[in-house]
């Protein structure tokens, strides 16, 4: 099966923002784009219909990409069908999954759609999630870094080795965010916490991200790693690590459910989650 990198559009803005992305990392790591559309089964209402084509989406997309950037390879596909499940089945062997937070559908002042939901919590394979604010053009600027989030009772080493080929890929320095919590004794006492107390278990924190890290850094020798031991939730966490990087990684099983629903909502920089 051929490798390609995936990116679900539809007819709004903010789709465009994640085909763009998707545009600079398929020329990246020089691979075809595809450019897939999902349009609701027919039949549909020929007057609801005009002047919406679900098969020039796809074809338009491509065009535009195409048109500013030469060096692109990229082919359109247009499906029939609930764009979640279709664009889990077309995607679950690519390379990548792009698609934007949120499409042209769902209510005003939601940040995070349907779809994206969906492909977060069940897609076979990796899937980047893009802000509507997402820039899509303009002059070159230094790469903000790729962080990750880690979970260092329990790291997900498909997330740890999607995060340290993506700075590699890009000459990136990454963040590794760890977030930990004060010990249940210490949480719990209506006392305040020492800080030599505090400053103790931190360093015990350090120990463990480095030991949780250890292996990754001897795999990728070339990749400049700053560990973070930060005591916020780990939704603060990430959400804070987002605003300076130019990708975050996080793996499923770690940052799941209302850490993962908080982190998509408020972040910052486009959000690639691995499946174990």
């Amino acid at each position: 099966m051929q490798r390609e990198i995936i990116a679900g559009v539809d007819r709004s803005a903010r789709s465009r923002a994640a085909a763009d992305w998707a545009t600079h990392e398929a020329l990246l790591r020089a691979l075809p784009l595809r450019v897939v559309h999902v349009a609701p089964p027919p039949p549909l209402d020929p007057v609801e219909q005009w002047p919406y084509r679900p098969r020039t989406v796809a074809e338009r997309a491509v065009a535009e990409l195409t048109a500013r950037h030469p060096a692109l390879t990229a082919r359109p596909t247009s499906l029939t069908g609930t764009p979640g499940s279709v664009l889990r089945a077309t995607g679950g062997h690519s390379e990548l999954l792009v698609v934007g937070l949120r499409g042209e559908g769902g209510r005003a002042g939601i940040a995070v759609g349907s779809t994206a939901t969906d492909l977060a919590s069940r897609s076979l394979g990796p899937v980047v999630l893009v802000p509507g604010t997402w820039p899509a053009d303009g002059p070159p600027r230094p790469s903000a870094g790729v962080a990750v989030g880690v979970d260092v009772s329990d790291p997900s080493g498909d997330a740890l080795d999607f995060a340290f080929e993506a700075a590699l890929l890009r000459g990136a320095r990454l963040h590794a965010v760890y977030a930990w919590k004060l010990p249940a004794r210490a949480a719990d006492s209506p006392f305040p916490v020492l800080e030599e107390n505090r400053a103790t278990w931190e360093d015990q924190e350090v120990q463990r991200l480095s030991d949780a890290l250890r292996p990754w850094r001897a795999k990728y020798p070339d990749v400049e790693v700053l560990e973070d031991v930060v005591l916020f939730t780990p939704a603060e966490a990430l959400v804070h690590a987002s605003e300076g990087a130019e990708l975050l990684v996080v793996g499923r099983r770690s940052a799941s459910g209302p850490a993962l629903a908080e982190l998509l909502e408020h972040t910052r920089c486009p959000v690639a989650v691995v499946p174990s």
